[in-house]
């Protein structure tokens, strides 16, 4: 993902946790900041040390990035998020964090909540 789609100075995360707008599942929490005039959406990620040394949180934020890349048709453009990674994540096939993605996306109101993933059931 591009540098203009990140959060990436504390200052800026920080705005986004002030916000207090935030939902979750098991296996991650999102905090979200409205930003009407901003033109697509920024995303900033979180792995605490909970998950496992550098190796792990990396390879985490790595399969979350991914997700994200695949679903940023779907997002919001006009919001800031943060996504924190939970300790079960660590042990999950990519399927699967894609999927926990899509759900808390959709509590966040961030995806469609008939979004199916465009697959065919």
């Amino acid at each position: 993902m591009r540098k203009s789609y990140r959060v990436k100075k504390e200052s800026e995360f920080q705005k986004v946790f002030e916000t207090h707008n935030s939902v979750a599942n098991r296996q991650f929490i999102v905090y979200t900041l409205d930003k009407p005039d901003q033109v697509h959406f920024r995303v900033g990620i979180s792995v605490g040390k909970k998950i496992g040394n550098a190796v792990h949180r990396n390879w985490v934020k790595r399969r979350i990035r991914q997700a994200i890349l695949e679903l940023k048709p779907d997002l919001r453009q006009d919001v800031d998020f943060i996504v924190i990674a939970r300790p079960v994540t660590d042990k999950m096939p990519m399927k699967d964090v894609k999927s926990g993605l899509i759900h808390v996306f959709k509590l966040a109101k961030l995806l469609d909540s008939n979004y199916d993933g465009g697959e065919k059931h």
